[in-house]
């Protein structure tokens, strides 16, 4: 009787012990809210004619500065061309005279800030990148990399802040939609 008794107590405290055991803790201490910072660059691809070559190199000399500097550098430099070619971007921003960025406000979410910002070319959004996202451990790195870039293409197909919200990334829908919203405003659309 007294082994059965010595045996179901040690089988209860192993029990215990590794249902108490928690295997996602790290020895290093939690950062309360850490943002991620997303820098973006403007290239602009060459086009045939002597005034985009010159266009395609002031506007590798503006490296480094804002895409609404690369816009005008390279939009004026462009536009001078006889030829009637122009120099497209492949990612729609910066390229032309008309394209402008706006920034939208950092909005706080429960797990970090977001920011968005949008390319505006013609009166439309060409593109949506965000400045700032939540990226504090794997689990929000794993739920922002897939939901950032579908809110991205969302924003310049509904040309607004109505888009659908990725299941799992409410938070970070709420903060996107918000900030996009507070760029388009900037913008005036």
């Amino acid at each position: 009787m007294r082994r059965i008794v010595l045996w179901t107590m040690s089988t209860v405290t192993v029990l215990v012990l590794l249902f108490s055991y928690s295997t996602s803790r790290s020895s290093a201490p939690v950062v309360a809210a850490e943002t991620r910072q997303v820098t973006t660059t403007s290239k602009t691809s060459e086009s045939t004619g002597s005034a985009s070559g010159s266009s395609s190199a002031s506007s590798s000399d503006s490296a480094g500065q804002d895409p609404a500097a690369d816009a005008s550098a390279s939009g004026s430099s462009g536009s001078s061309g006889s030829s009637g070619s122009s120099v497209s971007s492949p990612s729609g921003s910066g390229t032309s005279s008309a394209a402008k960025t706006y920034a939208g406000d950092a909005v706080m979410t429960r797990f970090g800030n977001v920011q968005v910002q949008i390319t505006v070319e013609n009166g439309k959004i060409t593109g949506a990148d965000v400045l700032q996202v939540p990226w504090n451990d794997r689990h929000d790195q794993m739920i922002n990399s897939q939901a950032v870039p579908v809110y991205n293409q969302e924003a310049v197909d509904a040309q607004s802040a109505q888009i659908d919200v990725v299941s799992g990334a409410t938070y970070t829908w709420e903060g996107y939609t918000q900030s996009l919203q507070s760029a388009i405003d900037q913008a005036n659309l």
